[in-house]
């Protein structure tokens, strides 16, 4: 199960695919791309701080993930990294934050 939350303060879960706000927009996508997955772990909950910017071509590009497992940022930058979003109003190398987090 993967829980997504983002440094702006949404719950992406609450927030509706047509919402106006480019940054809820881009959580909602962010999420998607992490929900499917078939990452196993025992344990603890895990957790990663993800900072991005998107390019000219809107893709993200993953610049850091802090986490402690390895697993988890390899897995991470895999689902995120030259992904394209769907946003039309955004300025190339903003930088993002996203906390992911893992539950078992």
């Amino acid at each position: 199960l993967l829980s997504f939350g983002s440094v702006f303060a949404n719950d992406p879960s609450l927030v509706s695919s047509s919402s106006g706000d480019p940054e809820k927009k881009l959580t909602l996508q962010i999420g998607e791309l992490l929900t499917e997955n078939s990452f196993i772990h025992e344990g603890d909950d895990l957790l990663a701080q993800v900072r991005f910017t998107l390019n000219k071509e809107s893709e993200i590009v993953v610049l850091s993930v802090a986490t402690e497992d390895e697993r988890l940022e390899a897995f991470v930058k895999s689902r995120l990294n030259y992904h394209k979003v769907g946003l039309a109003d955004y300025e190339e190398g903003e930088i993002f934050a996203v906390q992911v987090r893992f539950r078992q």
